[in-house]
This record gives structure tokens, sequence and C-alpha cells, in this order.
């Protein structure tokens, strides 16, 4: 049986609709039919196009990927959808032809559906729309060559851009339920009273600071910084949580989530900032984390690996390798600024080694696997050079013109766990410098000031600003890329008056 192009038009129908019933069911959820293709998109998609599009695409870049996840997704939908239109143009008597091609195109789009989600009954939601629309599109028996009619082509893209309004509408519905908590709802936690004192004293050290770019010295939860390989990102209630401690140790370790928040408990001021990011980006956050140190773990498991390394191991597949001597310095964090970890940032369990870049702080925790060689972690198979120690940064976030015309800028500075000793500003491109005004420093290794300068703007074209850490160490003013060991430079910003 010969192709037409009304066959393709019902079997594009088909597809889309396959896709906006999985949605409808699932949601933005990793049961979306979507998903694991995404997944595999990700996965499969070589190290140097990953760079170029994190460097020159940054956030949206995401969107591409969905979106071919998408097509993928839909064709092979709409393919299911055409075998069964031209299964039904072979039978000779045509109501029984009709039925044979919806049966087929139906149970087709639900393996391919099923199979990919491993969710057989919600898969059912993909296959019905193939279905219908395979036997819309099919052939009457002892009509060869026949196309439906226009006016039943219309008629049935009509009913499937309904169907898309009407799944996307309860797809939305499905995608803000998972976005709650597995565990308790965050907005009926209260902070502890230790989180509660850290968070004012946060609040209080802050400086005044005129522009409102400037964020405090600890992020709201909604407006910190997410990275992560996923789309769709994993659902783990905590009650089902644990984590094990494996490879080369005296004795394997696991530990549930209920163990786990019965230790010893600390309230860490923490800092991240994203390898990925450009020089002056805003991918850097702090928050008040609440966890247990990794260190009495890893001493009970007794590690023994040659390498004195471990690999970290995430519930969706992410690993990291870190030394151990980075790793006893780590937290096992289950709280954010006092709430359960949000989804989205690994909930229920993520680590945090202090002075390394954001992406190797595991989300989703599942295992530390002592090694006996070193071995690539997830980014560094994809060329970028891991779990290095962050580089040294002031950015600057905010340019505002005084009531007395004088210029303020004003940003946040960030070393790891050297600490930020000075921040400098330059007014005549680098000759000379001049100390900014800085937060007074939070307790903790691994945390960001602020910093401002006002200065008279006659004769600036543009202000130069870096930091110096702790040690002494000017930030370098060589400038380097994001790829693949975090972008490097002083920030400038040109004065306009």
């Amino acid at each position: 049986m010969k192709i037409s192009r009304t066959h393709v038009l019902f079997a594009l129908l088909a597809g889309a609709t396959g896709v906006a019933g999985s949605f409808a069911v699932a949601g933005y959820t990793r049961q979306f039919v979507v998903a694991p293709i995404d997944t595999l998109v990700v996965r499969l998609t070589p190290g140097p196009v990953v760079a170029f599009t994190i460097e020159n695409v940054g956030d949206q870049g995401h969107l591409l990927h969905v979106a071919l996840s998408v097509g993928i997704a839909a064709g092979l939908l709409g393919a299911a959808g055409l075998v069964g239109i031209l299964a039904a143009g072979r039978v000779q008597r045509p109501l029984v032809g009709t039925a044979l091609g919806s049966i087929v195109a139906g149970v087709l789009a639900w393996g391919i559906t099923a199979g990919t989600t491993a969710e057989p009954v919600l898969a059912v939601a993909a296959g019905v729309p193939v279905a219908i629309l395979a036997g819309a599109g099919a052939a009457p028996a002892g009509s060869a060559g026949y196309n439906p009619s226009r006016r039943r082509a219309m008629a049935s893209a009509v009913g499937a851009l309904g169907f898309l309004g009407v799944a996307g509408v309860l797809g939305r519905d499905q995608s803000a339920g998972s976005e709650g908590e597995p565990g308790p709802a965050s907005a009926d936690v209260v902070p502890s009273p230790a989180v509660r004192e850290r968070l004012r004293q946060a609040d209080e050290q802050r400086l005044d600071i005129a522009g409102d770019d400037v964020p405090g010295l600890v992020s709201e939860i909604p407006n910190f910084y997410n990275v992560d390989i996923n789309q769709f990102d994993p659902e783990v209630p905590a009650d089902d949580w644990s984590m094990s401690i494996t490879g080369e140790v005296g004795a394997n370790t696991e530990v549930t989530y209920a163990d786990l928040i019965d230790m010893s408990v600390e309230h860490r001021y923490v800092t991240l900032r994203c390898v990925g990011e450009q020089l002056n980006g805003r991918k850097m956050d702090t928050a008040v984390w609440t966890g247990t140190p990794i260190k009495p773990l890893l001493d009970g498991a007794d590690p023994e690996g040659a390498c004195e390394c471990a690999m970290l191991h995430a519930e969706d597949d992410y690993s990291v390798q870190f030394p151990v001597d980075a790793l006893e310095d780590g937290l096992l964090a289950w709280e954010m600024n006092g709430q359960p970890l949000p989804k989205s940032h690994g909930h229920p369990v993520r680590v945090l080694v202090p002075g390394h870049w954001g992406e190797t702080n595991v989300k989703w925790l599942t295992e530390i696997e002592l090694l006996d060689e070193e071995t690539d972690g997830y980014w560094e198979q994809r060329g970028w050079h891991g779990t290095g120690p962050v580089s040294t940064v002031a950015k600057l976030w905010d340019t505002t013109e005084l009531d007395d015309g004088r210029i303020e800028v004003a940003g946040h500075a960030y070393a790891g766990t050297r600490g930020v000793g000075r921040v400098e500003v330059s007014l005549d491109d680098g000759d000379t410098w001049l100390d900014a005004d800085l937060s007074e420093p939070l307790p903790g290794d691994d945390v960001w000031r602020q910093w401002r300068h006002a200065f008279d703007p006659d004769g600036v074209d543009e202000v130069v600003v870096r930091a110096v850490d702790g040690a002494g160490t000017v930030q370098t003013g060589e400038a380097a890329d994001p790829f693949p060991s975090g972008a490097t430079g002083w920030v400038r910003q040109r004065i306009d008056r």
C-alpha cells in the first residue's frame, strides 16, 4: 500500500496526541514518555557539543535536548500509528481493517511507552489516542489508493488540537502535584532555632547596598541556582532512601534516612558556584545546610583503596570522583534553610564538599564507592576537569547611581575554603586598586562575602574588580572560558553617564 500525504498527516497527529496523552497522566515527571528518551539523548550527546551549548546557549540549552526528545517520542508513536494505518489497508473488509489498524497502532504505541517508562498502566494514555487517530486515518478496504476525505482530515486535526490543549492543562496539574516534597511539605516546616539564628546572623551582616540586584548573604530557595544533568529529576521518598559505602573498604556500610538524621547534626553556611557559568554569571548562591559530617561514616567503613579516592553515585546515574581527604570534610545534607531539600536540589540527601565546584556536590546520593584506581566521573568523561578547587572570583552584579551623584558598584566574592580576604576595585584599568567595603565573614570555611564601593564617576569609563583570597593570592586576571576548568579573569563594567 502506497503511503499518501494524508497517511503522514494522521501519523503526525497520532504521534503528537500520543505524547500529549502521556503528558496528561504523568505530567513533567520521569513517567512521561519523553523523560527516558531525554535521558538517553543527554547521555549520548558528545562532550564538545555539551561544552559548546553550556558556554553559548546557557540556561536555554536544555530546551534543545527536550525539543529533540519530544520529536523522537512523537516520531516513534507516529510510526506506530502509520504501521496501523498501513495494516488496515491490507484488509478487504472496511470495518475489520479499521479495527485492526487501531489495535495494531494502539498496542505498538502502548508497548513503546511502557517499554521506555516502565509504567504499563500510564502507557495506556499514550496508546489510546494513537489508536483513535490511526483508525481515523485508515483507508477503507477495497479502495486502493483511497484517502480519507479532506473534511475528515480537518475534523481529526481540530480534534487533535483540542486534545493537546486539554492534555496540556491536565499535565500541568500533574506536574504541579509532583513538585511537592516526597516528605513533609516545606511550607509546614518551621526551621530549628539553630537555623533561625544563622538566618538572622546572615541578615544582620549583609551590607547596606543601594541597588536591588545583589541578594543577601543567604539565598532564598526559589532563587538558588539549580543545574544538573536531568530535565526530569528523580523522585526519592525519604523513607525509601538509603546510602551504601562499598568498594575498597574494611566493612560495607548502609545507612537509611532515619539512621542519618539521628546522627550528629551541623548547620553550615555553604556557597555553591557553577563551573559552567560565565565569569560574571549568577550561578553562585549560599544557603544554610543541615546535615551530618561524612567523616565518621567513612572512618566506620575503613577505606583501603590504593588511590585514596572515592566515586560518588547518584540515583540518576551521575557520578563524581573525590579524593578521600577532600570528602572527609563534606556534609550529607537533608535540609536547606531549615526546609527539607527540594526535589531539584537532591531530596532527600545530597553531598556538600567544601571548596569544590557546585556540580560535584552530588544530589540524590545513593553510594560512596571507595576505589583502588582513579576513574573518570560523568563530567570528566565529557572533557571537564572534575573536582578541582573552585577558583577565586569577585562578581559585579549591581551598578547604581546614588543621590549624591556617585556610582555604587556591588556584588559577591567567593574563594572556596581559602576565604575572601578583600575585594579591590580599579577605576583606571588596573593601574591602581582601591579596597571595597566587605561584609563581615560568616562562620564557616566555604562562604562568600558581599562587597560594595562608591566613587565619583568623573573621568571613569570602566570599573574593574578582583578578589584576594584569605592566603593573599590575587584572583587571576587571565581570561578563560568556562570549559574545561571554570571561567577566570577580572570582571569589567562600562560606566555610562
